[in-house]
């Protein structure tokens, strides 16, 4: 049984000091770019679904609406994205891709392949897919941990600084 226990907190250190260190390692690669690992995230995002509604986007992407409000204020002052009033309802914004964040885009593809190529170096594929299966399923848990213990809001788990993505765009975005 302590053998077990002891296996479980590895394991969650684990991933903690992963993700930890895949966070930093790519905030240092952007940033001669000017852009943050989280900024990148949200463009990549909306550059697959330009235009939707900032409360749509921020659905999507399962982060808070405040969370995803202030780092779309950011990157609409670094001239990245715009808010543009919807036709029909003028309370609704929906957020667009500029011209600067799409040659940022373009720039950020090969940093970006490097990147994961450089990280999963000699890690064969069959163990990618099977990492991937089982930190899909621990999330899938986890989400439904948060869930039932704050009556389905997930906002709970977001941080005032950073968005931390949460959803099913996580996989695709990066």
């Amino acid at each position: 049984m302590k053998d077990t226990r002891s296996w479980d907190l590895r394991l969650g250190y684990l991933i903690h000091d992963v993700s930890r260190l895949r966070r930093v390692t790519y905030d240092r690669e952007l940033a001669p770019l000017g852009i943050t690992r989280s900024q990148w995230w949200v463009l990549a995002f909306i550059s697959r679904n330009d235009g939707l509604p900032q409360t749509q986007l921020a659905h999507e992407l399962d982060v808070g609406k405040v969370a995803l409000g202030s780092l779309i204020d950011r990157l609409q002052t670094a001239g990245f994205v715009e808010r543009r009033a919807d036709e029909k309802d003028r309370r609704v914004k929906r957020v667009f891709l500029t011209e600067r964040a799409l040659k940022l885009i373009k720039e950020i593809g090969p940093i970006n392949d490097s990147f994961n190529a450089r990280i999963l170096k000699g890690i064969p594929r069959k163990d990618l897919e099977l990492t991937s299966q089982t930190l899909y399923a621990m999330k899938t848990n986890l989400l439904s941990l948060v869930a039932e213990r704050s009556g389905g809001d997930l906002d709970a788990l977001d941080d005032e600084d950073e968005v931390a993505p949460r959803g099913r765009a996580r996989a695709s975005a990066l």
